[in-house]
């Protein structure tokens, strides 16, 4: 089996989690390739040179599964690196939360046993699609999590005309405003910049898309649960004549008057699951649902 592992540079203090993986591996004899950058700093930070069949360099590898070691913002970055090849990603948690990376230190092995033996499903996440005129969006335009129209600095509010295939629905008033897939906790937006803004915990099957206004300057204004096949056109009005956009937390700064469009990408993200990982029992785990903070 061909396994990538891509990680995080800012676990220190995992190293022994990490060298306990690349071990598990080599029992299992599969073949690692390992991100450049992350090969780097284990021997930069680590001094720790594990035995590879290769580096990872640029966007197009062949492998059978992918190893995102880190939080849910490595996870993110990972899904970006694999893009539309196909492959199914483990998300190994080392940080804070994990809600997309959501197997624990102490779960490691077992995984890594039920993955060789083929004991383990695979669900698929949709993404989002930024679409800009003349492309103007230079990074990576696909979003897991969810993509967030915002003022670009402590100014002034925006205001964002919005339509829902080519229909006028309302121009918020707001900070800004956040078009989400699914659920997660990144710390790039932390956490998940829907739920922060009292948006609406969707469940990855649900094939929905919400729009939350960050901060709205009408309180009437809540977020919107709409199908994730409506094309979603937005038109930004900013007094410094700028605005931010953050795709997952990878932001650019875009000039006032520009049209944005969104709809369901024409991929998915392929997310590897242990069978006795469910959506529910992640949310009842991660966020303390039911937990009596009295109890010690």
């Amino acid at each position: 089996m061909k396994v990538g592992i891509f990680g995080s540079e800012y676990q220190i203090e995992r190293q022994n989690l990490i060298k306990r993986l690349f071990e598990k591996l080599r029992e299992q004899e599969a073949d690692i390739y390992v991100d450049s950058p992350f090969y780097t700093f284990l021997t930069d930070a680590f001094g720790f040179e594990p035995v590879v069949s290769g580096l990872l360099v640029g966007d197009e590898f062949d492998l059978d599964i992918a190893l995102s070691v880190g939080g849910d913002g490595t996870f993110l970055r990972t899904a970006a690196r694999v893009n539309k090849q196909d492959i199914p990603i483990l998300g190994i948690n080392t940080g804070r939360l994990g809600f997309l990376a959501d197997v624990s230190s102490n779960e490691v092995e077992d995984t890594l046993d039920e993955i060789f033996k083929n004991y383990y499903k695979v669900e698929e996440r949709t993404l989002l699609r930024l679409y800009t005129e003349d492309r103007a969006f230079r990074g990576y335009n696909y979003a897991l999590n969810e993509i967030a129209v915002l003022k670009r600095d402590s100014s002034s509010m925006i205001t964002i005309h919005t339509f829902l295939n080519g229909e006028y629905l309302t121009s918020y008033q707001a900070d800004g405003l956040v078009v989400a897939k699914t659920t997660g906790f990144t710390p790039t937006v932390s956490p998940a910049y829907s739920m922060s803004v009292n948006g609406p915990i969707i469940v990855p099957q649900s094939n929905s898309i919400v729009l939350s206004p960050v901060a709205p300057h009408s309180l009437n204004v809540r977020p919107l649960v709409i199908p994730d096949s409506d094309i979603i056109t937005l038109r930004v009005e900013s007094r410094n004549k700028y605005f931010l956009i953050s795709l997952d937390g990878r932001s650019e700064i875009f000039p006032a008057g520009i049209e944005l469009k969104m709809s369901k990408a024409d991929y998915t993200t392929k997310v590897i699951k242990r069978y006795n990982h469910t959506f529910y029992q992640t949310l009842r785990e991660k966020l303390m649902w039911g937990a009596d903070v009295r109890m010690k």
